[in-house]
């Protein structure tokens, strides 16, 4: 897809923040596949799937600084998550050259939160 459609896809998928990150990682490719992964598994974890009104710019993927991945939902992600009751979404990202995979826990209030912070 980015071959082949270039910066128009990057832009419709990621925000500025996520391109400059995978850009300037060694292999680019693998970051954004897996990032792609990572919003595509947050929004199952929140039960919608890609629905009109959420879009991929909805869901971003950033790194802490100790390298943990964080989920910042806006919009149309975040009214679903709000409703919810969703205050914080776990993720974690795996990739190599051929697959990358995801898996992400949406978290509620009540949820206990025993990990300590890098």
């Amino acid at each position: 897809m980015i071959e082949r459609h270039g910066e128009v896809f990057l832009q419709r998928v990621y925000t500025p923040a996520e391109i400059a990150y995978c850009q300037s990682r060694r292999q680019s490719v693998q970051h954004f596949t897996g990032r792609w992964a990572a919003k595509e598994a947050v929004l199952k974890a929140l039960g919608t799937g890609w629905v009109k009104g959420i879009s991929w710019l909805d869901v971003e993927i950033l790194n802490r600084p100790g390298g943990r991945p964080e989920v910042i939902l806006r919009d149309g992600a975040k009214e679903v998550a709000d409703k919810l009751g969703v205050k914080e979404v776990w993720i974690s990202i795996s990739h190599c050259r051929s697959h990358a995979t995801a898996f992400a826990i949406a978290m509620g209030p009540d949820s206990k939160n025993d990990m300590n912070e890098p």
